[in-house]
């Protein structure tokens, strides 16, 4: 059944591109934060433990409201680990870092989901999609406070 919410095809598709990368940035971004939780050493383990549970859940539900709304503009959302990683720009963690190393990294992966979201925002904009410029604009908010929270460990 043809899609009409006012939104033409192209654009549609190339709102749920820009989707799909973000999509596989915060992924990827669940998935090292998820690992960090588990790793994490020294004197600051009982406050990023429960810190980045908090993040990676929050993560984990931004991950099924970015799908849903691929989903909404008719396109498939990706879902795999190689749909994931050629799409994302965020590096996987080698080894165990240390919690310091873990922070830098967490602060440069959210900053790099907020240039992401920035970079499709324009897009949605541009076709009036509402909805998008919302979830884009949320996605920076809470990753520009995330980063900025993490940043703020390391002073």
């Amino acid at each position: 059944m043809e899609i009409n919410i006012g939104i033409a095809n192209a654009q549609r598709k190339d709102i749920a591109t820009g989707l799909s990368r973000l999509l596989a940035d915060t992924y990827s971004l669940f998935l090292k934060t998820h690992n960090f939780h588990w790793n994490v050493t020294g004197s600051m383990f009982n406050t990023l433990h429960t810190m980045f549970e908090t993040q990676y859940t929050e993560l984990f539900t931004a991950v099924d409201e970015i799908a849903e709304r691929i989903r909404a503009l008719g396109e498939f959302a990706p879902g795999s680990f190689g749909s994931f990683k050629g799409l994302s720009t965020i590096t996987d963690a080698t080894g165990v870092p240390s919690a310091t190393e873990m922070i830098k990294t967490l602060v440069q992966d959210n900053e790099t989901v907020v240039r992401t979201a920035r970079e499709v925002l324009p897009i949605a904009e541009k076709t009036n999609d509402g909805p998008s410029v919302d979830l884009l604009n949320q996605r920076m908010q809470i990753h520009e406070k995330t980063a900025w929270m993490l940043r703020s460990m390391l002073d």
